[in-house]
């Protein structure tokens, strides 16, 4: 497969209606961002949706900021673990169980999560279980808890640059 092809993979996987093959310009003159088509994860505004619809249920998350430009969803787990959702530019939904910076677990990918909602994503998040190095989906998700309040509060918009939707 060539960048041409995963140009147009990414494109059509994001709707990105009439975007220009890399070096090029589109029809609006601006030219695209150079490495838009390696970018198949997840985008800081879902990341942020996800993050805040866990918090929503109960499940401590945070947005996760990884480097380049990636973005996922950490939960917070028991015993000082960390479960990392997404950051690796892969389509399908999977994360690793890191503690002190080790990898201590992780969570295969999810059949099918290549084409999840946002609603999807969050009930798959909350239904797993994160008990065994090797993590699995509990056939329902557990009872929600108290709603946690939203990270960064009255600041929220400044911190990050007012870039909501």
């Amino acid at each position: 497969m060539n960048c041409l092809s995963l140009h147009a993979t990414a494109c059509a996987a994001f709707g990105h209606a009439g975007c220009a093959a890399p070096g090029e310009r589109s029809a609006d003159g601006q030219r695209p961002f150079r490495n838009d088509h390696y970018l198949l994860g997840m985008d800081e505004f879902r990341a942020r949706r996800v993050t805040d619809a866990l918090r929503d249920r109960g499940v401590n998350a945070h947005l996760l900021r990884g480097g380049s430009g990636q973005f996922g969803v950490r939960v917070s787990l028991p015993g000082g673990r960390e479960a990392e959702w997404d950051t690796d530019g892969t389509a399908g939904l999977e994360a690793q169980v890191m503690r002190d910076g080790m990898l201590v677990g992780y969570v295969p990918q999810i059949e099918g999560s290549e084409d999840f909602s946002e609603p999807q994503v969050v009930d798959a998040i909350a239904r797993t279980d994160y008990g065994q190095p090797v993590a699995a989906q509990r056939a329902t998700a557990p009872p929600p808890g108290p709603a946690l309040t939203r990270e960064g509060g009255v600041f929220r918009r400044f911190l990050d640059g007012f870039r909501y939707r």
